[in-house]
């Protein structure tokens, strides 16, 4: 597991707009999707709350790994890639449901395990 460089976490605090979430099928096929409950939950990891998940849920519960692509206030584009965990339960959960707004559901927390982070097309 790798850790974010400080600055992609400079660049995290000053992200505008949703990120985008991508996981693929048994099949390859890649599935996109927004999200705005998300949080940086430590160095190592991203944490995505999974509040009206379908195809990404499928796709986690069979191996996916999985891409966040964010842009800053600049335009500045970023994408971190790693595997995904599931909670259902634990720290990572409970630490979820305190920042997830209280309307929606928040049926797990999706942690994004840093593997890989880019800046445009350069490896950071």
């Amino acid at each position: 597991m790798a850790v974010l460089p400080e600055l992609v976490m400079q660049a995290w605090e000053k992200r505008e707009g949703p990120i985008v979430f991508t996981t693929v099928d048994t099949k390859g096929i890649p599935n996109a999707i927004y999200a705005t409950c998300v949080t940086l939950y430590n160095p190592e990891t991203i944490v995505i709350a999974d509040n009206r998940f379908q195809k990404t849920r499928n796709n986690i519960f069979n191996g996916s790994k999985g891409s966040i692509l964010f842009l800053t206030d600049e335009k500045k584009s970023f994408q971190i890639k790693g595997s995904i965990e599931y909670h259902k339960t634990g720290s990572i959960y409970d630490d979820m449901k305190k920042w997830n707004p209280a309307r929606l559901p928040g049926h797990a927390a999706v942690a994004l395990k840093v593997e890989e982070v880019y800046s445009g097309a350069e490896k950071v």
